[in-house]
Formats: structure tokens, C-alpha cells, sequence
């Protein structure tokens, strides 16, 4: 008589847990996550701060976009507008519905042209399943010079 499992055993046990997984990674998300607004935050920079706004980011191909604006006190003459897009898949927001902190990049650019690369973090709230937290973005304006903005999110359906 053998102790433990069997190499069979462990192998069914295996083949269960991977087809539970890749019918979960599979099944559809719940409509909160179409869209996602970002409180409006600033940094400070020498002599003055940015002032980010952002209207609600709209799910689209594996991503988040939307359209911003920065204000920047007292260089008014650096204010700029444009539009951002963000990757986030599917596989992120369900890491987010369980918990787990979420890294994402993507692209912003303005009005006139310039690019900006963009990296952050999102940090779900305890008890929240994902759908609110807090958010830190790092905005490249120039290969020297990066904004850290510090916020929050929050998922609501359209």
C-alpha cells in the first residue's frame, strides 16, 4: 500500500486546477470595468506645480483612453492638452478584482505632437474587489525630467 498520491493523482489534480484557471481567464468582465475615472491630482516642480486633469478613461482593445490636461503654475505658457491611452488587458483587472497590485504603461500625446511615455501602479483598497484604489503615474516629459502624480481611481459601467 502506497502513502500519499499517486503520480496519477497529482497529475488529475494539476490538469484541474489548469483548466480552472483558463476557464476563469476566459469568462467575461463585468460591466464596472468600462470605465474609470482618475480624481484630479498635482505634483509639484521646481518653483511651481502640474495640475492633471482627466475626463473618464473609456475601455478600448485591452486598453483605457481618454483625453487630458495639464496646468502648470506659474509657466502657463507649459499648459497642454491631449489624449493618453493606457494597456491594461484583461489578465490586470483580474488581478485587480483580487487584490493584487497592478503595474501598466502606455502613451500620451499632446496637441502638438510630442509624445510622453507613461508608467504606474494601481493598488486596490482592501474589501473593494478592485473597483476603487489608489494610483501613482509616472509621466515622462522629457528623458530627464518625469511627474509623479499620486491619486486615486475608481471603476463605474457606462
Amino acid at each position: 500500500m502506497s502513502r500519499g498520491w499517486s503520480k496519477t493523482g497529482w497529475v488529475a489534480l494539476w490538469l484541474a486546477w489548469a483548466a480552472a484557471r483558463a476557464v476563469a481567464a476566459d469568462a467575461p468582465l463585468p460591466s464596472p470595468f468600462e470605465r474609470v475615472t482618475i480624481e484630479p491630482t498635482k505634483t509639484s516642480i521646481y518653483i511651481g506645480t502640474v495640475a492633471m486633469t482627466i475626463p473618464a478613461f473609456v475601455r478600448k482593445d485591452g486598453g483605457y483612453e481618454a483625453s487630458y490636461g495639464a496646468k502648470v503654475f506659474p509657466y502657463f505658457f507649459y499648459n497642454e492638452h491631449g489624449t493618453m491611452r493606457i494597456v491594461f488587458p484583461d489578465e490586470s483587472l483580474r488581478k485587480l478584482t483580487q487584490g493584487e497590485v497592478v503595474e501598466f504603461s502606455g502613451r500620451a500625446q499632446n496637441s502638438d505632437g510630442e509624445e510622453r511615455r507613461i508608467e504606474g501602479k494601481a493598488t486596490p483598497d482592501d474589501g473593494a474587489g478592485g473597483l476603487k484604489g489608489k494610483i501613482k503615474v509616472r509621466v515622462w516629459v522629457s528623458k530627464r525630467v518625469e511627474l509623479i502624480f499620486n491619486t486615486t481611481y475608481r471603476f463605474e459601467g457606462r
